[in-house]
């Protein structure tokens, strides 16, 4: 699929994906540490992955990263979040975050189940 053809939130998981393998090709050595350490903290453990992609999500609100966002989400939906859990996780990051948390909460992370094709 053509770069122009994909949803804004296709592009900028693409995007993030482009950049992580430019990265990974000018620091190999630092981007394998990386990605062992983020699979270790990320594989199922006394909390599921599920659960923890759900901490991701919220963490992700709250810094109000825009790319950690659309990731994170796509992986709660991939591990087979309902879009009420993924709510109500952004829901306890916007109580801790205030309104910049619930912004993004209630437009980006909004838009970005839509265009991944999420539906209730």
């Amino acid at each position: 699929m053509e770069k122009d053809q994909l949803s804004s939130t296709e592009e900028a998981l693409l995007d993030y994906k482009e950049g992580m393998g430019t990265f990974e090709k000018r620091m190999p050595e630092l981007a394998h540490h990386y990605y062992k350490f983020t699979a270790e903290c990320f594989k199922e453990g006394e909390l599921s992955q599920k659960q923890k992609q759900l901490i991701a999500l919220g963490i992700s609100v709250y810094a109000q990263d825009e790319y950690c966002i659309i990731y994170h989400l796509k992986e709660c939906l991939d591990k087979g979040c309902s879009e009420k859990e993924v709510l109500e996780s952004l829901g306890v990051a916007a109580a801790f975050g205030g309104g910049a948390a619930m912004s993004q909460a209630v437009t980006l992370v909004q838009e970005a189940m839509d265009e991944l094709g999420y539906t209730h």
